[in-house]
């Protein structure tokens, strides 16, 4: 089948990859800041740049909705 879908406005959006992170793997200077999380959830950009690192999951889609931007989970 070859039918084509209008995904709407949404498609504009670009979309970053959520994507949990263990606090041990990070540079010293990050692992300071986890405030004694085991886990941060990091955004990423389509190419890969880390664009962001929070406490939550959820927070990590909030963020990435409220600057535009359409989240999708790594796993």
């Amino acid at each position: 089948m070859d039918v084509k879908y209008d995904f709407g406005a949404e498609a504009d959006q670009p979309i970053v990859y959520v994507r949990a992170v263990n606090v041990a793997d990070l540079p010293e200077e990050l692992r300071e800041q986890a405030m004694g999380h085991d886990t941060l959830y990091a955004v990423h950009s389509a190419e890969g740049e880390r664009l962001a690192l929070v406490r939550d999951r959820a927070l990590a889609f909030v963020l990435a909705r409220q600057n535009d931007m359409e989240p999708v989970t790594v796993h």
